[in-house]
């Protein structure tokens, strides 16, 4: 599910003059049993709503006093969020004739034409307070208070995030709640301004719509949002923005060093722009440092899976958990025991929006068909960055809606996935040239497409902890072997590296020396370019002896990642 609650307004939508109809009422019960919450947004006072609709117990919240006055009906709490009325004010509306006058907690209510008296009272007083108009319902409440913001007190309450939540309203108080909301919708007798606005409009008028909307949302809740809601923007194509579906299961795939990290980072700026919630898994700390972000593990720290499902409760803060502590082969279970927990809240509150899993070939290799993770992955918003794709589970890839393909390879990219995922591949794939992309939905039928992908505001650097202190897998390892190939001696680190050449003999050293073993390291596996040209200097330099090349080479190492108080990182 993506849509995890129901807001409604009361008159002139879930009922029709004060009433609501047994079928209305069948089908809130029906859409409750479903795992969703029902939240009632009124501009009503409490008593005489409790009065009119005795059910008001089948909601999980009800937002009364259009948004200044919070109940819950499970515990009978009450809570108000705006100040009481001031009675000055009250007794000087009185004495100017204004009839009928309702005084709730909050809210002071009549009925047109006395608005003009109202003002007049407001401006004589020096209050700070607002008209509310509701089809000739006049609302005086606190500036600022209206449904949005009492909508927005009941979803902090149930943890649930707006953008998982269908508003559903008629009238002009109504507008505050529905753009608020992840998705609006305007039943069939509401207001010409209410309908233009919405997202979309019932054929049925009150009750009726909303039991439509229902029956739409309890069968086709992932249509609903794949179709009405923007997404995430991916990049242009053809002059017409690109966007990924909030529902998606994207695999970002291509070389290594050819930019997956980077569109990922750019990614992440507009989901916080957005105000949508992504966790990152990060075995091997490249989003070290990611604006919006809170870390989780370092590399000397392993993340922790009570503080990982802590954080996650909260619908505003993002995550990177940063596995560089863990051993390339301790990551696969550790991920695994992670996802349970997150599958569970995800199921529950349809967050975090977006999971973001680095390194997928790692963490869901093919070797390990995990139930648990392949049913974590079915919900909502996933992306899956790999240099491996046919590494990555078959079960996993199966459930990808999206390909990303970069660089000289994305071709081959999309043909490997097809080959794993049991897929016809497409019989035309274009080459993406310069700053493109490949798209391709297996499931649209259509053949892939170049994308002008975004770029990020921040250049996020390559944390060097990961290269000094983490643990690259065997193929990004350096091996000193010797011209005899009588050793193989693994270095997965720079310390490690660095530990193993002062060790080694000169005949060895040198060996890899002449051959250009260390520049191509550094430069293919570090990715550190000026580290491998300053090597490779070392390394061309044929008047150096072993003793001097061995303390050039590993100056140049340790000014660049171990040594904190001059190493830049990159």
């Amino acid at each position: 599910m993506y849509f995890m609650a129901l807001a409604t307004d009361y008159d002139g939508t879930l009922a029709h003059d004060g009433l609501v109809t047994a079928s209305t009422l069948s089908a809130l019960k029906k859409l409750k049993k479903s795992g969703r919450k029902l939240i009632l947004v009124t501009g009503r006072e409490l008593p005489d709503l409790k009065e009119v609709f005795p059910e008001v117990g089948l909601f999980d919240k009800v937002v009364a006093e259009n948004g200044a006055l919070i109940y819950t009906p499970a515990s009978e709490e009450e809570q108000t969020i705006s100040p009481s009325p001031s009675a000055d004010f009250v007794d000087r509306l009185k004495k100017r004739g204004v009839k009928p006058l309702s005084v709730g907690r909050s809210i002071v209510a009549t009925w047109e034409p006395h608005q003009a008296t109202v003002l007049d009272v407001i401006k004589e007083l020096g209050l700070e307070l607002e008209i509310i108009f509701n089809k000739g319902a006049v609302m005086i409440l606190p500036s600022g208070i209206n449904k949005a913001t009492g909508l927005a007190a009941a979803l902090k309450d149930l943890r649930l995030s707006p953008h998982n939540v269908v508003g559903i309203g008629d009238a002009e108080n109504d507008h505050a709640f529905l753009r608020a909301s992840g998705c609006s919708i305007a039943v069939a007798n509401a207001l010409p301004a209410v309908k233009e606005t919405a997202d979309l409009v019932t054929r049925e008028a009150r009750g009726k719509g909303v039991e439509e909307l229902i029956g739409k949302l309890i069968k086709q809740d992932h249509l609903i949002a794949r179709k009405r809601l923007r997404g995430v923007l991916l990049g242009t194509a053809n002059g017409k923005k690109v966007y990924l579906s909030p529902v998606e299961t994207v695999l970002i795939a291509g070389s290594s060093g050819i930019g997956k990290s980077t569109l990922a980072t750019a990614l992440t700026e507009r989901l916080a722009e957005q105000g949508l919630q992504f966790c990152i898994f990060d075995p091997e700390g490249d989003y070290d440092g990611l604006e919006g972000a809170v870390p989780l593990g370092d590399g000397s720290t392993t993340p922790s899976k009570e503080q990982l499902l802590e954080l996650i409760e909260k619908p505003s803060t993002n995550i990177v958990v940063n596995g560089l502590a863990l051993k390339v082969d301790e990551r696969p279970d550790f991920f695994a025991e992670l996802l349970p927990g997150l599958g569970s809240v995800r199921y529950r509150t349809a967050r975090p929006h977006w999971l973001i899993i680095d390194e997928a070939h790692h963490l869901l290799p093919r070797r390990r068909e995990d139930t648990r993770a392949v049913l974590s992955l079915e919900l909502p918003g996933t992306v899956l960055i790999t240099v491996h794709p046919e590494a990555i589970s078959t079960g996993v890839l199966r459930l990808v809606t999206a390909v990303i393909a970069l660089g000289p390879k994305a071709k081959s990219v999309i043909k490997t996935f097809c080959k794993e995922a049991g897929l016809e591949a497409p019989k035309s794939i274009p080459s993406p040239k310069g700053d493109r992309v490949l798209l391709w939905r297996p499931q649209d039928g259509k053949k892939p497409f170049t994308v002008k992908v975004i770029e990020p505001h921040q250049s996020l650097k390559r944390h060097s902890r990961k290269y000094a202190e983490g643990e690259l897998d065997e193929a990004g390892s350096f091996y000193f072997t010797g011209p005899e190939k009588a050793m193989n001696l693994r270095a997965h680190n720079l310390i490690i590296f660095a530990q193993m050449a002062e060790g080694i003999d000169d005949k060895t050293w040198e060996y890899h020396l002449r051959a250009g073993d260390y520049s191509k390291w550094f430069r293919q596996q570090i990715r550190d370019k000026e580290l491998a040209r300053e090597t490779a200097e070392a390394e061309k330099d044929k008047r150096l002896s072993p003793e001097d090349s061995r303390k050039r080479v590993l100056e140049a190492v340790r000014r660049r990642y171990t040594a904190p108080a001059t190493a830049p990182e990159r």
